[in-house]
């Protein structure tokens, strides 16, 4: 039933609302909640407030990637994200109370919260976080939380503009599959809330549901806060040389799955430059690595030329990759829901029907959620009709597996997919760390990487490729991610394929252990190449080792030298799809992770310091007003100032 949006104002709204909630339910809440963006977060901060002052209530709640804000430690980092904070996520977004107070292990008894997925590295320090982790791949998600016993759905939805209808909007990922899994356990349809967002995006299809499909449709008076929208971080050389490798393999009419961050970034860019300015993109990767465009490896898996007939889009997240893509032209091929048609069409054989349903129904682009940024969800809003039809947002068993719906469809309709994720560790027998670290404690999570892994080699035609920086920092020191071997492994080694590092690609799959291992070192940095090797023979799974020519080139600095000439002239951008950051903002990023870099060691800091109280002052007085910092007071700040003046100096020609 829906309640009026005149009832009250403010959190008094609120709490009548949930005195219904209640009353309907009972006090012990056993609660699901959408993962990112589709989380109501004033309802459910009003539900934690109830349940946390009053004993005889009780709530699980079940969700994934409770999305916070940046949390700065150090004097500068406030100074930079307080400003950017309030400009670019509101200043009255409202904070999960929740995760904050599970961040500080300091949820009370009477409440539980379990997550499959976790914002990366955010309950690194939290106990509560870290217990109650539960490590699910995606499409398994749904079977279990059912399991559990659930009597309240609580959904983020948009309202149909002139209609009536409610749309999943950000979210149809596992809602659906949920309320399916309980009706087949036979257990009671839980509670439906939803909580009506004026700014989120309604999108039709499958995600649109009536306004009787909830039991409670909550419509908030006054103005929705701000979206929660992904600063858009800066491309780094070994971003822009991952995605260059990366953008090789992918084939004209194939299927594209991506994930989010940098390289994702770096990788729709490098699709772009190869369909609009394909010279310009060819002379990138004969600097990067000269032969690439005309190896056996981009012949057999992809290929360089612009998309005649374009990519369709597969992928559990929508992001701002997907819509610079179709903006671009790239991402236009379609597929609709009916087996003999696609055969007819993958054959080149469509008829004129074939082709009038693919104008009229086709998707060009199907997704379990989406998380962006501002732009991404302006582009959804204003999305005209005619060009919203493309866009499917589903269930989650619909993109991340073939099995237990229509899998000929679905093999049909992802012909030469290629599934892009990134790692943060690649063994040289061919395990990839993405989730967790040595000692159990969890990062993020599994999502859906292993099921696009399997998937991968579940299609004939299928490719599951891996993305990884060839090194990290940990503590003050830089070290290889390129392990020998590590503690915990995301994806196991029998499932290994394609894998990239800055310094290039290696095609794994079938390859024996020794052709692995080499494979791998090939792709390490030089400085822990010879340890490795070392290693890798006293383990007896590599034997005399030919001299690779190209391996003493895996250096940062032969990369930032190839690729030089092409950030002068902005052909790789500091933010390729698009920037968050003022100008000032843009070179304090690059001042300040300059300054990190060069302060992660006591000696190293202490010479900066010194460096910077001899140099004097930067001309670029913008910055330091930015930060604050134009006319300091007190020893503290005039030492900050002298910092950043340093760095950005230092930092002026540097890309980020």
């Amino acid at each position: 039933m829906p309640i009026a949006s005149d009832a009250a104002s403010g959190d008094s709204w609120f709490e009548s609302a949930l005195d219904e909630l209640l009353g309907r339910v009972g006090p012990r809440l056993v609660m699901a909640a959408p993962l990112g963006l589709g989380k109501p977060h004033r309802l459910l901060n009003a539900i934690y407030r109830r349940v946390a002052g009053d004993s005889s209530l009780s709530m699980q709640l079940y969700t994934a990637l409770s999305l916070d804000l940046p949390s700065p430690s150090a004097s500068l980092e406030k100074r930079f994200l307080g400003p950017f904070s309030v400009r670019h996520f509101g200043a009255d977004f409202p904070r999960l109370q929740y995760t904050i107070a599970q961040k500080h292990d300091a949820l009370p008894d009477n409440i539980q919260v379990e997550e499959f997925y976790l914002q990366s590295g955010a309950m690194l320090g939290s106990t509560q976080g870290q217990c109650s982790y539960s490590s699910l791949n995606y499409t398994h998600v749904a079977r279990t939380v059912a399991a559990h016993g659930i009597n309240v759905l609580v959904h983020k939805v948009a309202r149909e503009p002139g209609g009536t209808r409610l749309s999943l909007s950000c979210n149809p990922d596992l809602s659906f599959d949920l309320l399916d899994e309980i009706a087949a356990l036979g257990a009671a349809r839980p509670l439906l809330v939803a909580e009506v967002d004026a700014q989120l995006p309604y999108i039709g299809g499958s995600a649109a549901v009536d306004a009787g499909f909830f039991d409670m449709v909550l419509d908030p008076p006054g103005r929705s806060p701000r979206l929660f929208a992904l600063p858009r971080q800066p491309v780094s050389d070994t971003d822009f040389a991952i995605g260059l490798y990366a953008s090789t393999l992918v084939r004209d009419g194939g299927t594209l799955q991506i994930g989010i961050g940098s390289l994702s970034d770096a990788l729709c860019h490098a699709l772009i430059l190869r369909h609009t300015r394909n010279a310009d993109y060819l002379r990138l990767l004969e600097a990067l690595s000269p032969g690439l465009a005309g190896s056996a490896l981009v012949s057999r898996c992809g290929g360089t030329a612009p998309f005649a007939d374009g990519l369709y889009g597969a992928s559990e997240m929508v992001n701002d990759g997907f819509m610079r893509l179709r903006e671009a032209g790239i991402l236009r091929r379609q597929v609709i829901d009916d087996v003999e048609a696609m055969r007819r069409i993958n054959a080149g054989h469509a008829s004129a029907e074939d082709q009038a349903r693919l104008e009229a129904n086709g998707h060009w682009l199907n997704g379990g959620f989406y998380l962006g940024s501002h732009d991404l969800y302006r582009w959804l809003r204003e999305m005209p009709a005619a060009e919203a039809r493309g866009l499917g947002m589903t269930r989650i068993s619909h993109i991340n597996e073939l099995y237990g719906g229509n899998e000929v469809l679905e093999r049909l309709q992802r012909r030469d997919a290629r599934f892009f994720n990134t790692c943060m560790m690649m063994t040289a027998l061919g395990s990839a760390v993405s989730d967790a670290l040595a000692d159990g404690r969890v990062v993020s999570g599994v999502g859906g990487q292993y099921n696009f892994v399997a998937m991968a080699h579940a299609l004939r035609d299928g490719r599951s490729i891996l993305m990884l920086r060839a090194t990290r920092t940990q503590g003050s020191a830089t070290v290889s991610s390129v392990p020998w071997n590590y503690a915990h492994c995301t994806i196991p080694r029998h499932l290994r394929d394609i894998v990239i590092t800055e310094y290039g690609i290696a095609d794994l799959r079938g390859a024996s252990d020794e052709d692995c291992c080499k494979a791998m070192i090939g792709l390490t940095d030089a400085r822990f190449q010879a340890t490795l090797a070392a290693t890798a023979r006293s383990a007896g799974k590599l034997g005399a080792l030919a001299p690779d020519a190209g391996s003493a080139r895996n250096t940062s600095a032969r990369l930032t030298s190839a690729l030089r000439p092409f950030r002068r002239d902005a052909t790789l951008p500091d933010y390729p799809l698009g920037c968050d950051f003022t100008a000032e903002e843009q070179r304090l990023v690059r001042a300040l992770a300059w300054l990190r870099a060069a302060t992660r060691s006591p000696g190293r800091k202490l010479a900066t310091a010194l460096a910077a109280l001899a140099q004097g002052r930067s001309h670029d007085l913008s910055a330091l007003q930015r930060m604050g910092l134009d006319a300091p007071k007190g020893l503290r700040a005039r030492l900050e100032a002298r910092l950043v003046a340093h760095a950005l100096n230092r930092s002026a020609d540097q890309p980020s």
